[in-house]
């Protein structure tokens, strides 16, 4: 069995919990913009993060919850001129500190760069939110400590489509026993596991708590800190084990566990 030299994280829910106080708010900004008298409320929110995708989740919403599309001359522009408003106040609550990132996200980064580990994002988001995530959550400049990050529409099939997984290996040259993917959801799990990869899923929020995890490594609350250990939900591979937190020699002995 390889050792994992692979690190590859997806965003939204797993290196911050930003779905419910980032793009939300995000999209209904987005909205009032436009003269639109749209609101998406939390659980209006649960129920269109079963779809991927922002673009995707306006145009769910249109068929499924506001039937009779705006009268406009082409949807699909106008479905995307409102996700760029979108985007464009998401960026701006990551540059005012508004989303910060998840407990133990920087610290086993950092652990992985020093050791020589490689690190991806594979993501449905589009690289304008990753970057700002990145810079302004993470490290100004740290988008470069990521080999390859496959992120937006790179893909044509997203999650819980495989292709991103796929694409991101491809692009750096690695095998799926290399690997070790972090998600935060049941569809992320399901397009790490379909490419062949180990995942971690790290879930706190009330959209993804009580999803059909089977098959994960290890499900916890977050990564933890020698102060603020993670709640172990689901030891996966590790049996009795209840680590208080994931550092590279967990990620080793949980390849070796779980196996392919």
């Amino acid at each position: 069995m390889p050792e994992p030299d692979t690190l590859i994280f997806d965003v939204d829910g797993t290196l911050a919990d930003t779905e419910r106080d980032g793009h939300r708010p995000a999209f209904n900004a987005a909205f009032r913009d436009a003269g639109l008298d749209w609101e998406w409320t939390p659980e209006i929110y649960g129920e269109l993060l079963s779809v991927t995708g922002g673009k995707e989740r306006i145009r769910f919403f249109l068929e499924h919850f506001h039937p009779g599309m705006p009268e406009v001359e082409d949807v699909d522009a106008f479905i995307a001129g409102l996700h760029r408003a979108k985007t464009k106040h998401y960026t701006r609550f990551l540059a005012e500190g508004r989303i910060p990132l998840r407990t133990g996200v920087r610290r086993l980064i950092g652990e992985a760069r020093a050791a020589g580990w490689r690190l991806a994002i594979a993501t449905t988001t589009t690289p304008a939110n990753v970057t700002a995530l990145l810079e302004h959550s993470l490290a100004p400049g740290s988008e470069s400590w990521f080999e390859v990050i496959g992120a937006g529409d790179v893909v044509p099939a997203k999650k819980p489509a495989p292709d991103i997984f796929t694409h991101v290996m491809q692009s750096m040259g690695v095998e799926p026993g290399e690997c070790i993917a972090f998600e935060d959801s049941a569809h992320g799990l399901r397009s790490a596991r379909d490419a062949g990869i180990g995942c971690v899923l790290v879930t706190v929020n009330g959209y993804t708590r009580g999803q059909d995890f089977a098959g994960a490594c290890l499900v916890l609350d977050h990564l933890g800190e020698a102060d603020r250990p993670c709640e172990v939900l689901d030891p996966g591979c590790l049996g009795d084990e209840r680590p208080r937190l994931v550092d590279l020699d967990l990620l080793r002995r949980l390849k070796a566990a779980c196996g392919e």
